[in-house]
């Protein structure tokens, strides 16, 4: 990696060193609220968008671009890791991300395969290659991929859910039936994420969107071996950055994980990421206040600011994604408020 690189902000945050201005990046900054991003996916399917890497590139690239920010995140998602693996996956419109052979029993999950993600997924290595080629010098590239336990309950409920009925009934019912299942994925996910690495990212953060739904004795029991796996696999090569929601109950459990960063969600004060012991804490603005009057977006930005306390290892996010419809010129008003109010 590049000394221009590593001197980045963002990278520095990761590190807990100090900036001349905090770092701002968005979760789902190239998305549907976006028309560059609409133009695109008019063109291809969504999963047609993810596999095609001059498609993702672009789309990465320009969310980049247009909001100034400080790092770019590859466009991509966090479920065709999935499919190498022996699931059908489909993202019909309007519905969300499908698995039409959901994993139900211990033979469905004997019956899942581990391949080589460099080999079954090539399309983001090209499109990390590409994005790393277009982005400027000093601004780094986040790679990414879903938690154990989110992967697992995608598998499981072959879809959304709002009570993970078949996945906890697996996860209770047949304890080593789960464990395998976690195993194979975890094992995967650290092949990916290796690759990833391998391929140029200068980052990579872990997604454990659904992880909320469990209690503390459930996570630590459950999940957390597993995360502390693919955390240490890829652990000293570039900063990890691990990230759920409705984790509140869960974040000093996830810091016994050892990520470089704790990603907090809106639900939940950003000083606890310093509480629990994290030297760098990335979010936490709540993503719907986007919507509101662009004085209340600057002000709801300077809550965050203010939370932060000018402390070192600080990155500015919103505690989710960016939703479809949200104001672009209000986007692009946080990300110029947070730069030139922070600056130190």
């Amino acid at each position: 990696m590049t000394e221009t690189l590593q001197n980045s902000r963002f990278l520095k945050a990761c590190r807990g060193e100090p900036v001349d201005a905090t770092p701002v990046w968005l979760m789902r900054q190239a998305g549907r609220y976006m028309q560059e991003y609409r133009d695109v996916r008019a063109t291809t399917t969504f999963l047609g968008l993810c596999k095609t890497p001059e498609l993702a590139a672009k789309v990465t690239l320009d969310a980049q671009r247009i909001l100034g920010v400080d790092a770019a995140i590859l466009f991509a998602d966090l479920l065709p890791i999935l499919e190498p693996m022996g699931l059908q996956l489909d993202y019909p419109e309007g519905v969300g991300p499908q698995i039409g052979n959901p994993v139900r029993t211990t033979a469905d999950i004997d019956a899942l395969k581990e391949e080589n993600p460099r080999e079954s997924m090539p399309f983001v290595g090209e499109a990390i290659k590409l994005v790393r080629e277009g982005l400027p010098a000093d601004v780094p590239l986040i790679g990414f991929a879903g938690a154990p336990f989110t992967l697992a309950a995608y598998a499981i409920e072959g879809g959304g859910s709002r009570n993970y009925i078949h996945a906890k009934t697996l996860m209770f019912g047949d304890p080593g039936a789960w464990a395998v299942l976690m195993e194979k994925l975890s094992g995967q996910i650290i092949e990916y994420l290796r690759a990833q690495i391998e391929w140029g990212v200068q980052a990579v953060q872990i997604f454990d969107s659904w992880v909320g739904c469990l209690s503390p004795v459930d996570y630590r029991t459950y999940v957390l071996p597993h995360v502390k796996r693919v955390i240490k696999a890829v652990s000293g090569k570039v900063p990890v950055i691990y990230f759920g929601t409705g984790t509140a109950t869960l974040l000093d459990a996830m810091m016994e994980a050892a990520p470089d960063v704790i990603g907090i969600d809106w639900h939940t004060p950003l000083q606890r990421g310093w509480e629990i012991g994290a030297e760098s804490v990335q979010g936490n603005m709540d993503p719907v206040s986007l919507f509101a009057p662009r004085d209340v977006v600057l002000a709801k930005a300077q809550e965050t600011l203010n939370a932060a306390g000018g402390r070192d290892g600080h990155i500015f996010n919103l505690g989710h994604g960016i939703l479809p419809k949200t104001p672009v010129d209000n986007v692009k008003a946080l990300v110029d408020y947070v730069h030139e109010t922070s600056a130190r």
